[in-house]
């Protein structure tokens, strides 16, 4: 284990924790990545992009705070029980234990990644709920913490089954109502950026989102990017009546809960251009939509 390491990045074979170990690496940091697996490929890639590994498990209290040797911040997020991996019980377990390490370890600053649902009461939705729980945990240790609050991802939008593939694309909003999304790109940039210098945002929660999307900004975005026509659409109200997670996500985009609140001016204006659809679709994001568009049609998805 590198001891030079200035940041621990729990998440770091995952979406969230990749992208803010990688912003990290390209602000010229020294990175620290816990990991299950060092043998796995994700592992193997942040090992070959110059990050070093921590070897440990999120139930196992002693190998966190192996990791937390020398650092200076700390970028949390755990799976949610949508992945399938670990119940929302597990989920406050490892967040509460990762918080408790870094006040253990006198770690300098905390960031740990919420969800734009939480801390807005309860939502019925577990997932949710549990990162509300975390974060008034985090809050309530004398540790110098940030919480930031993500969007939805765009990088969501090409799940398997969504109707890219169809020609009739299906997603939780009406044709004209808006929701706020984030690209993963923004997101590490947004956090690396909190850790390398904390001291603006200590003690602050912050919504983060690249932009707001339509139902209709959706349908010619990637319409333009197919190069013939997608349609847009919410999902039917039958799937909606047999999916019960379904059902209640769209409730909380409705009720505004999961639509985001994030002021996007004011975050351009501390951390710079945001990434906007179409810039995604053509660049991050370009070949995720092939293999969204060419997908077999047989996919189903959040099921």
């Amino acid at each position: 284990m590198n001891k030079t390491a200035e940041f621990l990045v729990f998440g770091a074979t995952g979406q969230q924790g990749g992208a803010v170990a990688h912003a990290l690496r390209a602000a010229g940091r020294e990175v620290r990545a816990f990991v299950r697996d060092p043998h796995s490929e994700k592992a193997q890639a942040l090992m070959a992009a110059g990050i070093t590994l921590a070897v440990g498990n999120l139930f196992d209290r002693a190998s966190i705070e192996r990791a937390m040797v020398g650092i200076k911040g700390v970028f949390s997020v755990q799976a949610s029980s949508p992945q399938g991996e670990i119940s929302d019980e597990q989920e406050i377990i490892q967040g509460k234990a990762i918080a408790d390490s870094a006040l253990a370890a006198g770690v300098s600053h905390l960031v740990y990644s919420s969800s734009g649902a939480a801390g807005k009461g309860p939502t019925g939705m577990g997932h949710f709920d549990s990162k509300s729980e975390i974060e008034n945990y985090v809050r309530s240790l004398p540790l110098c913490w940030t919480i930031t609050r993500p969007a939805s991802f765009i990088e969501m939008l090409m799940l398997p089954g969504m109707g890219l593939n169809t020609g009739n694309f299906s997603f939780f909003m009406q044709r004209n109502q808006p929701m706020q999304m984030i690209t993963l790109d923004d997101l590490g940039r947004i956090n690396a950026r909190i850790l390398c210098n904390p001291q603006p945002f200590a003690g602050k929660v912050l919504e983060i989102s690249s932009q707001t999307l339509t139902g209709e900004d959706l349908e010619r975005a990637f319409s333009n990017a197919a190069g013939f026509p997608i349609h847009y659409q919410r999902f039917p109200d039958a799937l909606l009546t047999q999916n019960s997670f379904l059902r209640r996500l769209t409730e909380l985009v409705d009720n505004g809960i999961v639509a985001g609140v994030a002021d996007i001016p004011a975050l351009e204006k501390m951390f710079g251009e945001m990434m906007k659809l179409d810039q995604w679709l053509a660049g991050p994001g370009k070949q995720h939509f092939q293999a969204a568009l060419n997908a077999p049609q047989a996919e189903i998805a959040l099921r």
